[in-house]
């Protein structure tokens, strides 16, 4: 891969951004691509990189932002004749060069760590820091007790549950964090509190359903309301009958794991095409809704892959013109 490509993709992880990769494995010539051939799509839809001709851009950008979406990678195929191209486990789709060719590329979703907010100094939120950095997730500890001994894998030590530093962490901005309450018994309903101001994906509560209705009783209030306490899972974590610390958090990532990851039990779905349509000077098909260049003439509007189609039929827009809905939206 292009060292600029490196430093990009290492800045964006810094900054907690998305991004995909996107390789050429395979090409029949004359396609002007090369077997290594690299871009990163970012998750706002740009283009770093090369991978062949520019007709490729939009497939490759539309399939990067969907496995951006989904969290899947993807096998693409471009070709001529996309219908006598079908492989098992290969999307195929039309290739419009001029110079004709085929490629195959592989495209790889490089997601934000997810972030899980651990409150408390207990046996099992230690235990909970430990396997949640050894599977990847940015992690905070938060009690006014914590300190590096012990929590020495954490990200992050905050000791204010008020602290700013909760609701604007670095990185992981994808999706919401992650909050488990183990503080059992120690200031339960304050760290409640503040787990749910961060609107997390998931909320657990490593206590007993007895100890959660006596939590319950007490904390409507200011701020909160039932539905906010209907949110917390308690006790936390999936019923596999732990018992050590390292148990009960096995379990509670386990859940995590589950929530994060609903739909992979099953086969993937394909999402809707976009609307699509044809570049009316160079022929090749371009996504309506994420077109950077367009015209409009005689009452259409034309979207072109790229500023020199667009510049080419502004020159000479009735060369172009063709029947309403066959290259253009009336």
């Amino acid at each position: 891969m292009r060292p600029d490509l490196l430093f990009l993709a290492s800045d964006l992880s810094r900054r907690g951004d998305g991004f995909a990769l996107a390789t050429v494995v395979r090409r029949e010539p004359p396609s002007s691509a090369r077997v290594g051939n690299s871009a990163l799509i970012t998750q706002g839809g740009a283009f770093h990189g090369w991978l062949g001709g520019s007709c490729t851009q939009p497939a490759v950008v539309r399939e990067a932002l969907r496995a951006l979406a989904d969290g899947r990678p993807r096998l693409i195929a471009l070709s001529p004749d996309p219908a006598s191209d079908r492989r098992a486990g290969v999307t195929a789709l039309p290739m419009t060069c001029h110079s004709g060719g085929c490629v195959d590329i592989y495209i790889e979703p490089v997601l934000p760590a997810p972030r899980l907010v651990v409150f408390g100094v207990s046996p099992v939120a230690q235990a909970l820091v430990r396997l949640a950095r050894a599977m990847g997730y940015l992690v905070d500890a938060v009690d006014p007790e914590a300190d590096r001994a012990a929590f020495p894998e954490a990200d992050r030590i905050i000791t204010a549950l008020d602290s700013p530093q909760l609701t604007s962490p670095p990185g992981s901005r994808g999706e919401p964090p992650y909050a488990v309450i183990a503080t059992m018994g120690q200031r339960d309903e304050e760290a409640i509190r503040a787990a749910l101001e961060l609107g997390p994906a998931y909320v657990g509560l490593v206590s007993s359903r007895r100890r959660f209705d006596q939590i319950r009783a007490a904390l409507p209030g200011p701020g909160l309301v039932a539905a906010d306490l209907d949110r917390i899972q308690c006790p936390a974590g999936l019923d596999i009958g732990a018992h050590t610390p390292e148990e009960i958090a096995l379990s509670v990532l386990a859940e995590m794991v589950r929530r994060r990851r609903p739909a992979e039990a099953g086969p993937a779905e394909r999402p809707p095409e976009e609307d699509v349509t044809t570049d009316p000077v160079c022929g090749m098909t371009v996504a309506t809704g994420s077109a950077a260049h367009r015209a409009e003439s005689g009452g259409q509007t034309y979207y072109f892959c790229c500023a020199g189609c667009r510049d080419r039929f502004l020159q000479a827009p009735e060369r172009y013109a063709v029947a309403p809905g066959a290259g253009g939206a009336g």
